[in-house]
């Protein structure tokens, strides 16, 4: 996972805490929320896989019940050893197997932020997070008007807390950061709307940024 990735990732937490008052917030104010951030990770990862692991028994459990009572085991000898037998995936297995594909993925993704953030080679992602934070803090009236101005339609204070909050990180980097291609920061704006968020959400938040590209013409810019 690449540093400014991760440091996404990182900030989405961090943002979440953020209140009314983040214009008073100081460097280490924003550290203590990272470091709460990561433990916020990793508390989350560890519960998400208990959970996977429970559901990987209950699977475990419904196919061993299932090669039991299957009509080729019943047949045979009540002291035999049973048999292998073919196994329907029907779309209600897919589905739950689906799920826990999807829980693991979360929580191996927030294990490996967390893990990025602490590490000393890898303060790359603490750094970034901090620039990101900082950036918002100096520039709320300018990010959030941004949002009211091509939300048309949509009561500001009724969007959706994390949408707000994805656009919110896009925008600075968008607008007063500029490290990144404009294409990696919304793709990536994106993608956290549609693991976090919705699929309504992440064209939301594909479609403001859109005009906040083209508003500011940043596409002329591009070298």
């Amino acid at each position: 996972m690449q540093a400014r990735h991760a440091a996404r990732e990182l900030c989405l937490i961090l943002f979440s805490q953020f209140d009314e008052n983040v214009k008073v917030y100081n460097k280490k104010d924003f550290e203590d929320i990272i470091l709460k951030s990561v433990r916020t990770l990793t508390n989350n990862a560890t519960d998400e896989l208990k959970i996977t692991v429970g559901a990987l028994f209950d699977i475990k459990e419904f196919i061993e019940e299932y090669e039991a009572n299957h009509e080729t085991n019943l047949k045979r000898h009540i002291d035999a050893k049973d048999v292998p037998v073919p196994l329907p995936m029907t779309s209600d297995m897919l589905g739950r197997l689906n799920e826990l594909l999807n829980v693991a993925e979360k929580a191996m993704v927030a294990l490996e932020v967390a893990e990025m953030a602490t590490l000393e080679e890898k303060s790359d992602v603490k750094s970034y997070s901090l620039e990101i934070a900082q950036t918002y803090k100096e520039h709320k009236e300018e990010i959030d008007a941004q949002i009211k101005e091509f939300s048309i339609g949509w009561d500001f204070s009724r969007l959706v807390k994390i949408d707000k909050d994805i656009l919110r990180i896009a925008i600075c980097e968008l607008l007063f950061i500029q490290q990144s291609p404009y294409k990696v920061v919304i793709d990536e704006a994106v993608e956290l709307a549609k693991k976090y968020s919705t699929e309504d959400s992440a064209s939301f938040v594909n479609g403001i940024l859109g005009k906040v590209v083209d508003a500011n013409n940043l596409k002329k810019k591009v070298k």
